[in-house]
């Protein structure tokens, strides 16, 4: 069997590994919705503390559908910033796997999750306790290495207001500050100078992207040993003509919402008709799964009151601040890319290659042959799995530059 063959049945057999060492399930209260749970509510104003600072946490119940995971679990709610410099509060899960680690301090992947929508039911640290998480097969892959896992739920999901979608300078604070969290977190015994790694894969993977690049000013005490991202939606105002009128334009429209969210300077009312006001409302409760289909085959053509919203300055500047590859991560990078990705295409990703090895990173690009953007994720996740953990063991990485 190929390597890639293998890869393609790592996260099934993740899954299945779950299911046969899960305990048997508890009879157990429904898992209330965010907008019902106060969890999700912080106080206001914010207490005083730092970005990464835990406001509150509790200690939960993941699932895998309806069987409890082998898995030490705590939902936080932690001090972040937003993409304009604000304190906000965001949401989290820390995963600890039962398995001790006894080579120093156990490894912390802070796990970027791809798009789940903008509704706050969409939220990951929901969809865990709910055990209808789509990626619990993917996240269950550094489990069973032994490390622990944040997953953050990014600004606005599960929190109240709208989620930042694909808003990248949010994102990436919202994931190097889950990894704070979790190292500061009391009940993971978890060591703030242990080794820390990033994934994420589509807007995970910007999400990872980000977080590298902000790392050496925002986070640098953070021991940051590896960043993995693919799919990476690079460039956003290069991808918006490949999403126009296509089956996908559905994540266009959750762009202007997540945009409209994180700058509401950004002329909104005036560039768009009432039926794209109407679509972008709609989107913004939505879940993937729903705001795809509602938005199949739109354009901007019919949402807008002008012919190119996004070419107002404005919103040129601010999707510009969100490009990834202006600042060089402070730890080597592992990028990955389906060559037949038809959501985020190839030659659209790969100059982020290029970016950071000009700006003296050490990067390495990984082309999965045959795979669009779901089959890229399933065996990307692996492959940066099993990358992340050689610089957990301190092996030099490779470059593409």
């Amino acid at each position: 069997m190929s390597p890639f063959s293998r890869t393609r049945l790592a996260a099934l057999v993740s899954l299945l590994l779950l299911l046969v060492i899960a305990p048997s399930p508890a009879v157990a209260a429904p898992v209330p919705v965010p907008s019902a749970d106060p969890f999700y509510q912080p106080p206001s104003p914010l207490p005083p503390g730092e970005p990464g600072d835990v406001i509150r946490s509790r200690k939960i119940t993941v699932k895998v559908a309806v069987l409890p995971a082998p898995v030490e679990a705590w939902q936080v709610l932690y001090r972040s910033t937003s993409a304009t410099g604000l304190p906000i509060a965001v949401s989290g899960t820390v995963l600890v796997p039962p398995t001790p680690w006894t080579a120093g301090p156990r490894p912390l992947l802070s796990y970027a999750v791809g798009t789940h929508g903008l509704g706050d039911i969409c939220a990951p640290s929901f969809t865990l306790r709910a055990g209808i998480e789509n990626e619990v097969a993917l996240i269950a892959q550094p489990l069973l290495k032994g490390w622990a896992v944040v997953i953050t739920d990014y600004q606005g999901l599960g929190t109240p207001g709208v989620h930042t979608y694909a808003v990248g300078q949010a994102e990436g604070r919202s994931v190097l500050d889950a990894a704070r969290a979790a190292q500061r977190l009391t009940g993971p015994g978890l060591s703030p100078a242990g080794p820390v790694g990033l994934w994420g894969f589509s807007q995970g993977g910007q999400a990872s992207a980000f977080a590298g690049e902000l790392q050496p000013s925002y986070a640098p005490e953070l021991n940051l040993v590896g960043v993995a991202a693919g799919g990476v939606p690079r460039d956003l105002a290069a991808l918006a003509p490949v999403m126009n009128g296509g089956p996908f334009f559905g994540l266009a429209v959750g762009v202007m919402a997540g945009y409209k969210a994180a700058y509401p300077e950004l002329p909104f009312e005036e560039i768009l008709n009432a039926h794209g006001r109407r679509l972008v409302a709609e989107t913004s409760k939505d879940c993937v799964a729903v705001m795809v289909p509602r938005n199949a085959f739109q354009s901007f053509a019919t949402i807008a009151s002008v012919p190119d919203p996004l070419a107002n300055p404005q919103w040129q500047a601010r999707l510009a601040e969100n490009r990834a590859g202006q600042k060089a991560p402070g730890a080597p990078v592992y990028l990955v890319h389906g060559d037949v990705d038809p959501l985020i295409p190839h030659d659209i990703a790969k100059p982020l290659l290029s970016s950071y090895c000009a700006l003296g990173a050490k990067a390495q690009w990984r082309t999965i042959p045959l795979a669009g953007h779901i089959t890229g994720d399933v065996v990307a996740t692996p492959l940066a799995v099993e990358w992340l953990s050689a610089r957990f063991a301190g092996r030099p990485a490779s470059t593409s530059c």
